[in-house]
């Protein structure tokens, strides 16, 4: 349901974060510039002022992604669209975690908001604004932008960042997937106020974004309903995830990437029993990291009898 680097052009890497921009930014882009114009006595502030937008996003979505690797997850890919952008943030499944690595973004923009507004003081008392109008209301459309985008993510709509944060918050009290199950039920909620909104505004962009965030609503329910179910399972004894310490499920949950075939990979020792494939590293269903079978092994251990 999100974005994906496909179709997107790598624009630069970053504290080893690649930041694509997804082609559809273009034609939005165009059509914005078309839509504004006679904002500015200068066509060229419409395009500086979509340049500033593109750098609070890019700002914004940084913040995810350093917050991420600040508690140990991973974070290495960022896409800008139309819609935002998205920071592929994989935290440790903690809830502190999890809440930080989201709230990092829209702090991003809390930090930036005085910026421009005392700019645009400064030049006022300075007198700047009557001598160059075009930069003061520049600094008005940048302060009203980034004042948008917080207030706009702060909304409690699953997948927004308000979801999120939501979700982060009832994860201390209801656990990980009845979270997630309130936090997306909650989303759709807001879907309808979305495409209430939409249809009283006229505005096409905000219909797709409710058709977004209703499918990301979708897609968190089923999520959390797969969650459940790992939840229910009985665990593998003899070995246990190094990074979030929780023993494996058992069950065929564990998917060869030749053949397709599902299997537990804790009974075969990482080896698929259909084609023989054999895996170096085994996925934590309740954590999602990656480690070789050899480390679930001597994660088990007591920690005395660790190497």
């Amino acid at each position: 349901m999100l974005p994906t680097n496909q179709g997107g052009i790598r624009l630069f890497r970053l504290a080893q974060i690649d930041v694509f921009l997804h082609w559809s930014w273009f034609v939005v882009a165009v059509y914005e510039l078309q839509e504004r114009t006679g904002q500015y006595r200068s066509p060229i502030w419409n395009g500086v002022e979509y340049l500033a937008l593109f750098v609070i996003v890019t700002m914004h979505e940084f913040g995810h992604a350093l917050a991420c690797r600040q508690v140990g997850g991973s974070a290495n890919q960022i896409v800008l669209w139309p819609l935002g952008g998205v920071a592929y943030v994989s935290p440790p499944q903690r809830p502190g975690a999890t809440l930080w690595s989201i709230a990092a973004g829209p702090l991003v923009n809390v930090v930036l908001l005085p910026v421009p507004i005392a700019l645009v003081v400064t030049s006022r008392l300075l007198g700047w604004a009557a001598a160059v109008p075009d930069a003061d209301k520049f600094l008005q459309a940048v302060a009203s932008i980034n004042l948008v985008l917080l207030v706009f993510n702060l909304l409690p709509v699953y997948p927004l960042d308000g979801g999120q944060i939501l979700r982060s918050l009832l994860w201390f009290a209801l656990g990980r997937a009845r979270s997630l199950t309130v936090a997306a039920v909650l989303g759709l909620v807001g879907v309808l106020g979305l495409v209430g909104l939409a249809l009283r505004a006229r505005s096409p962009w905000l219909a797709i974004l409710a058709v977004f965030v209703g499918l990301n609503c979708w897609r968190g329910l089923q999520q959390a309903r797969v969650l459940s179910r790992v939840a229910r399972l009985p665990r593998h004894r003899g070995f246990a995830c190094p990074s979030c310490e929780t023993p494996p499920p058992i069950g065929n949950l564990w998917v060869c990437g030749r053949c397709r075939n599902a299997f537990d990979t804790f009974e075969t020792h990482a080896t698929c029993p259909q084609c023989g494939a054999q895996f170096t590293t085994t996925r934590c269903v309740d954590c999602g990291s990656l480690h070789p079978i050899s480390e679930w092994a001597r994660a088990a251990e007591p920690r005395e009898m660790r190497p």
